[in-house]
């Protein structure tokens, strides 16, 4: 059916009808918002957007992302609309219990969702880590004659996502990387919650995407689907720049009281005002009945179908002149590790096991990192301005860079084969560092892992929490992991950041405490598929603590030394639990009771919620009920109570600017007190 045989007014009346009948029904939800993006959509997903309804997970589609995810019926409605899995028994389940229709979009429970959004500004990002991963696998991997990866990345977004801080990280990162394939279209309707933003919202938002290197189209009539469609076809021809297309929309469009007003935004509109509504819109139907003229002019099965089998064919065709590469690129956008994963973990864990060196665990990482990015293309590493001090960058992952006109800028791998680079400057931008990653995750392709300082992990902490919402493989690397950092202070010394990150559902946080336990974090961070990982690692150096077996480290936690191992043939008495710079601590405490012949055991615990997942024989058998147990550990000492703790030595209160040293012994980190406590726990269980 072609464009101008279809009803645009009322494929974009639907819309406004079902976000209308499904708030209703749920009473609660934004009505306003997707009645004022209707025609919005109506011109980008009925005449641009490359997907199909019954196989949304085509890889070479155009991504859309709705950054102002409170719209979610307007998603909802796209998706029943143009054929997906979404039937209208799931819009009138719309924020209900298990349903399809969430409140926001999320990403694995809507078939058509690429993300998980509501945090507002944090959709945009993920739109700039998707088209950031489109550009470098078509550099990567598109052959002259053969684009198999050539799509575009759409965003819808509000007054709200560019009043967050973010999205100015993200999109001066965008333009920074030219990234010409992301298209973002923002709905200009100047209504917030609070009413009329223009008077805290005074920015030229088209001179300030300019300056950050965007093209600017517009402001465009956001109710005019042709002009719209002009609009989106001039951005697409941009080979150099990312594009924002401002649309001029009423929030509520349609709503004779409501619409242009705060009051459309976040609530029912009431079966009076929309009763009004559809007789102003000239839309007779009854709640949730849709005509079928209408569902013909959304179907989009059919021209899904051409576009798949186009691409099946194309890529057969590459796959008959490059099977490696294809084979490679099939493996890659399934998320699969090489199947010599297992072998190369092996062989990185043995290395660091063999070479028992004394290292900070941040270059433990990056000796690890040397191994696994050697072999593991897809990994994509990056630092938030502190590459020199978190070592993400290795030997197999020059720095990112993008020509003068647009070109990613290739390098010569080991085997000669140009690639663009793999890792990214991301500038003094973490929180923007972190939702870009994970959008290079959703979209598929590579593993994002990028650095800053752990005490840093507060500007990140929402979209970390957003990747384990969304169960990614995405691994920060936080260095600088307590106030062994020394003389930098307070403002860089993490004490609570290790207890708050283990808290986030979903998230492995791994404090390891030599080179073997470090590389054994890579390994199951890297395996993880559906987690994300924290990496904990120390600025001072950290001794190897010797170990008969690497293997029990994936457990989380696992016995270390017995007192057998400082000469004593006695059973333990006691268990002191460490992690990371203070598994030596322990060790140094229990050569030192060994010679009053008191027995302990130590137990490392690179990962408390690791541990916490162990079968409860096994963690009975590492923390056995009968023994009094001291948790040793940099930080606040709240989390360590739930092991049944008796004594537990940390740090409750901020640190002072000093050398580690002299730190560690004015905060009673030592082994004295170590001693000291394990002797008075003892005593007082006599």
């Amino acid at each position: 059916m072609t464009n101008a045989t279809k009803n645009i007014t009322a494929m974009a009346n639907a819309i406004r009808a079902l976000a209308m009948d499904a708030v209703q029904q749920a009473n609660s939800g934004h009505p306003g918002a997707p009645m004022g993006m209707a025609d919005m959509a109506v011109a980008l997903w009925s005449r641009h957007l490359r997907h199909h309804p019954t196989q949304p997970q085509w890889v070479d589609r155009d991504r859309f992302v709705l950054s102002n995810g409170h719209a979610s019926m307007l998603m909802y409605s796209l998706l029943h609309l143009t054929g997906y899995d979404l039937s209208i028994g799931d819009l009138k389940a719309f924020r209900q219990m298990h349903s399809k229709t969430p409140g926001h979009p999320e990403v694995g429970v809507t078939a058509g969702v690429e993300t998980t959004t509501g945090p507002l500004g944090q959709g945009i990002t993920n739109a700039v880590g998707f088209a950031l991963a489109e550009k470098m696998l078509a550099a990567e991997f598109n052959r002259q004659g053969h684009n198999i990866v050539n799509h575009h990345t759409y965003t819808f977004m509000g007054d709200g996502c560019l009043m967050e801080g973010i999205s100015h990280e993200a999109i001066a990162l965008a333009g920074a990387w030219k990234l010409n394939k992301l298209i973002a279209m923002y709905d200009d309707n100047g209504i917030s919650i609070d009413g009329q933003v223009a008077p805290w919202f005074i920015d030229d938002t088209p001179k300030r995407f300019a300056a950050c290197g965007w093209n600017v189209v517009g402001p465009v009539d956001g109710h005019d689907v042709d002009a719209l469609d002009g609009a989106i076809e001039k951005a697409k021809l941009s080979t150099d720049k990312p594009t924002l297309i401002v649309c001029k929309t009423s929030i509520g469009k349609g709503s004779p009281n409501r619409a242009n007003t705060a009051k459309a935004h976040g609530e029912p509109l009431g079966g009076e005002e929309i009763a009004l509504t559809r007789e102003a819109l000239g839309w007779p139907h009854a709640a949730f009945v849709i005509p079928e003229d209408v569902y013909q002019d959304w179907d989009a099965k059919a021209d899904g179908e051409m576009l798949v089998n186009d691409w099946d064919q194309r890529f057969d065709a590459y796959k008959a002149a490059f099977p490696d590469l294809a084979a490679e690129f099939t493996r890659r956008m399934a998320g699969e590790l090489p199947d010599n994963f297992a072998e190369i973990a092996v062989q990185t864990v043995a290395s660091a096991h063999d070479k028992a060196e004394t290292v900070a665990s941040r270059k433990a990482s990056q000796i690890a990192l040397e191994f696994f990015t050697a072999s593991l293309p897809e990994m994509l590493g990056g630092s938030a301005d502190l590459t020199g001090s978190n070592l993400t960058n290795t030997k197999s992952t020059p720095a990112f860079r993008v020509d003068a006109d647009g070109a990613v800028a290739l390098t010569a791998d080991a085997a000669g084969v140009l690639k663009p680079g793999r890792h990214i400057n991301y500038g003094v931008r973490e929180f923007g560092m972190a939702a870009i990653m994970n959008g290079v995750a959703l979209h598929g392709g590579y593993i994002p892992y990028g650095g800053t300082f752990l005490t840093f992990s507060d500007y990140s902490r929402n979209a970390i929490r957003m990747a384990a919402l969304m169960k990614l493989r995405v691994i920060h690397v936080f260095t600088h992991d307590s106030i062994g950092l020394g003389e930098d202070g307070p403002t860089h010394q993490s004490v609570e950041h290790a207890a708050s990150l283990r808290l986030i559902p979903g998230l492995d946080v791994w404090r390891p405490g030599d080179t073997t336990e470090t590389a054994v974090a890579w390994t199951i961070a890297l395996a993880n598929k559906n987690r994300p990982s924290a990496l904990l690692l120390s600025r001072q150096n950290l001794p190897y603590a010797p170990k008969q077996d690497a293997d029990v480290i994936t457990q989380g936690a696992y016995v270390l030394a017995e007192p057998s191992e400082v000469g004593l043939k006695k059973k333990a008495v006691a268990v002191i639990i460490a992690t990371g710079s203070e598994v030596q601590l322990a060790l140094h405490a229990q050569a030192e009771l060994a010679k009053l012949a008191i027995p302990v055991r130590v137990v490392s615990m690179p990962s408390t919620t690791v541990f916490d997942r162990q079968p409860v024989e096994y963690k009975k058998a590492v923390l056995p009920a009968n023994l009094p147990r001291i948790a040793v550990e940099a930080g606040v000492t709240d989390g360590w109570w739930k092991y049944g703790c008796a004594a537990v030595i940390g740090l409750d209160t901020y640190g002072e600017s000093a050398p580690a040293g002299v730190l560690f012994k004015h905060f009673g980190l030592t082994t004295e007190n170590v001693v000291a406590t394990v002797r008075k726990v003892l005593s007082a269980k006599k």
